[in-house]
């Protein structure tokens, strides 16, 4: 008989190294490189958030994720087997590197194109981790649902601004608000 080996466990640390690494990511274009005043320098569809909005509704999102992550991760080893359970792990890890890289499309390279691209995608992810997690653990898939919500105003948004405002990063046109060199 050999001996089993228990299975590794999602701790909190885990989450806490994925929060920090995906947010120094972000914070890097963004806070160092990038013009947080961006998104207000766009047409902005009526329903649009406002900008100081984002950081701490995406803090909440991302430890709600953080915490549906570490329920599907740590499923009893019956559950753990289930197909489903793997769509989760990879389709959250998706979604941290769409998190991660949305402030390098939008902020650094000015792109609201990428930016709704990116966002799209982060509701698409959303939308099949929180079906495969519906399966698997309800309140995880209800977490996930919190960000999937927020997603769907936020995807509507950025559509409208990719649609609605020059794409410097794609047109070599001027960001709005700032004059061509002459």
């Amino acid at each position: 008989m050999t001996p089993s080996v228990p299975a590794a466990r999602f701790r909190w640390w885990h989450g806490a190294a994925i929060l920090v690494a995906a947010n120094a990511v972000s914070f890097w274009p963004a806070g160092v490189l990038g013009d947080t005043a961006f998104y207000t320098s766009f047409r902005l569809p009526p329903y649009a958030p406002p900008d100081w909005l984002f950081a701490p509704l995406w803090l909440v999102l991302n430890i709600t994720s953080l915490v549906a992550l570490a329920r599907v991760a740590n499923l009893d080893p019956e559950r753990a087997a289930d197909r489903r359970r793997g769509l989760v792990l990879v389709s959250e890890a998706v979604g941290w590197l769409l998190f991660a890289v949305f402030t390098t499309f939008f902020f650094w390279l000015h792109s609201p194109v990428l930016a709704a691209a990116d966002t799209v995608a982060g509701l698409v992810v959303a939308l099949v981790s929180v079906a495969a997690a519906a399966a698997l653990d309800r309140p995880a898939a209800g977490l996930i649902g919190l960000r999937l919500l927020w997603l769907l105003l936020a995807s509507a948004v950025a559509v409208s601004v990719a649609l609605q405002n020059p794409d410097p990063f794609l047109t070599a046109a001027p960001a709005p608000g700032v004059e061509a060199l002459q």
